[in-house]
């Protein structure tokens, strides 16, 4: 199919004036709107405003200008059909063969402090999609193009082809034309579905925060790539990205070298990097089947991962360990010294000689991942024929939250471990129970039935490990049920710990704490991890 006569009507404008200049050098017709008429026309081309072709000016402040029977005519005509042919001979309509249009900046717009709901309606694009469905239909036909990394591909084609772009590639554009129209629609439902009911919005007051549950809610992701299984060589598996996921989140991962990433190496991956990324020293930690299995803190990476693995060395095999910091020569030889096999190692950075010696492992997978702020908006779990939804876990507890309920007060140090402690049973499956000491993890247990059993494995971890519980601190993700738990952590050596609070039993617990000796804190929020 031959290139003739395009319209081009950009919101966003990055890169048009490029393609229309190349579309121009192989003798194409341009039609446009608006601003993009003026900005093409401005740089010397000859342009058709719409307005003059149609012979019926915009009107509604711009609200319709495309919705005209010779514009959408011209797109959805099937060339294969006489009659159609012959229908646009009757009314003198020129075919359209491209039609370039992207749409309001309605995320953009909502996404605005104090955005009015006013302004919202007014970013609803009516004429952009309806010309997108219509060239998007029409595919046999014409050629839709949405995304501007598309323009200097369908350059190279249509040079390639003597002006023509082919069936297969005018069908792959009228696929992401649709879902570019989904995905505006679904922003819109999302953001309007939010709203209150029986608002009134006028052009100075703002429209109430929308919810962050949607009644309806509509999602999108792109598949980044298959995977070779899901959990279980018997199941199929897939990665899929949010299209505006945070710059920090583990979908914008690089991978540096080694084998493809599996199903378990994302999950366990993601798991390790939200945890190291919360903290503001150089830390190091350390996941194991979705478990933090060591964490350290430290004042540099290489003291970190030292002190990580010492925690559990034999759990830490074949895990997957993530830093906070560039990572230098110093911990990847510490790693090849210890032997010490590892799935997935992530990070902000490498440095060139890290690099050269991490290459000497080419299965090891390296992942680069900017240690940038801000999380997803809501987190989900797929149940039997529904979705949970829910906001991230961000708190993080301070000083100021901490409330001692106990005789005994903890000291300042206790306190920074405490903080550390907590801030790690974050992470670690409930029910979790963390002995911590000296900027590092001495014990953990996770994901157990009962909180005593947790409580009792921790200690086992670290006798197992040869790590001293005396004067260690422990935190609990959720309140003790039982003083039992309390008589196991101070039998362990533990002299200070922090916990939610909130249990019917709390007095029996903070009894048993000051029977010990020991100081109890309650920061009034638990931290249960599924």
């Amino acid at each position: 199919m031959k290139i003739v006569q395009a319209l081009i009507s950009v919101s966003d404008k990055q890169g048009v004036l490029e393609f229309a200049q190349g579309l121009t050098a192989f003798g194409v017709k341009l039609l446009s709107t608006g601003g993009t008429a003026r900005l093409l026309k401005n740089a010397g081309l000859a342009v058709t405003e719409i307005g003059d072709y149609t012979g019926f000016p915009e009107i509604l402040d711009g609200r319709v200008k495309t919705l005209h029977p010779k514009v959408h005519g011209a797109i959805l005509a099937r060339r294969d059909l006489p009659e159609h042919m012959a229908t646009l001979d009757a009314h003198s309509i020129p075919m359209i063969d491209l039609v370039c249009v992207n749409l309001y900046p309605f995320r953009e717009t909502v996404t605005q402090p104090g955005v009015t709901l006013e302004a919202a309606i007014e970013n609803i694009d009516i004429g952009g999609p309806t010309m997108v469905r219509s060239a998007a239909k029409n595919y046999a036909g014409v050629a839709i193009v949405t995304d501007p990394s598309d323009y200097a591909p369908i350059l190279a084609e249509i040079q390639a082809n003597g002006g023509a772009l082919q069936l297969a590639t005018r069908f792959n554009l009228a696929k992401k034309a649709f879902t570019h129209t989904a995905r505006y629609d679904s922003m819109i439902a999302n953001w309007l579905t939010g709203e209150p009911e029986g608002i009134e919005a006028t052009p100075l007051a703002p429209a109430p925060i929308p919810s962050v549950f949607p009644e309806r809610l509509q999602l999108a992701f792109d598949r980044m790539e298959t995977l070779r299984y899901g959990e279980n060589p018997h199941q199929q598996a897939a990665f899929y990205r949010e299209p505006q996921a945070s710059a920090g989140s583990i979908a914008a991962y690089r991978q540096l070298q080694g084998k493809e990433l599996s199903y378990n190496n994302i999950a366990d991956s993601d798991a390790a990097w939200e945890c190291v990324k919360t903290f503001p020293e150089p830390a190091c930690v350390i996941v194991k089947h979705a478990n933090p299995c060591g964490v350290a803190i430290a004042p540099n990476l290489f003291g970190a991962y030292e002190k990580a693995f010492q925690t559990d060395s034999t759990s830490a095999f074949g895990g997957i360990i993530a830093f906070n910091g560039t990572v230098d020569t110093d911990v990847v030889e510490a790693m090849n010294t210890r032997k010490h096999f590892v799935e997935v190692l992530i990070a902000p950075a490498f440095t060139a000689a890290a690099k050269a010696l991490l290459q000497t492992k080419q299965n090891l997978r390296v992942l680069e991942v900017p240690l940038a702020t801000g999380q997803h908006a809501l987190e989900f779990k797929r149940v039997g024929g529904g979705l949970l939804a829910q906001t991230p876990d961000a708190f993080n507890v301070t000083p100021e939250n901490l409330k001692t309920v106990t005789q005994k007060a903890p000291t300042p140090e206790q306190i920074k471990n405490l903080l550390f402690a907590w801030r790690v049973a974050k992470f670690v499956k409930s029910n979790a129970i963390v002995f911590c000491g000296g900027g590092m993890t001495l014990g953990v247990g996770a994901g157990q039935m009962s909180r005593v059993d947790s409580t009792r494995i921790a200690s086992i971890k670290a006798s197992n490990a040869g790590l001293s519980l005396a004067g260690s601190v422990v935190a609990s993700d959720a309140f003790f049920p039982f003083r039992d738990g309390l008589d196991v952590v101070a039998a362990a050596g533990a002299t200070a710990v922090i916990q939610p609070g909130g249990s019917v039993r709390d007095e029996e617990v903070i009894a048993a704490a000051n029977e010990h000796g020991l100081a109890m804190v309650f920061t009034g929020v638990r931290h249960f991890r599924h």
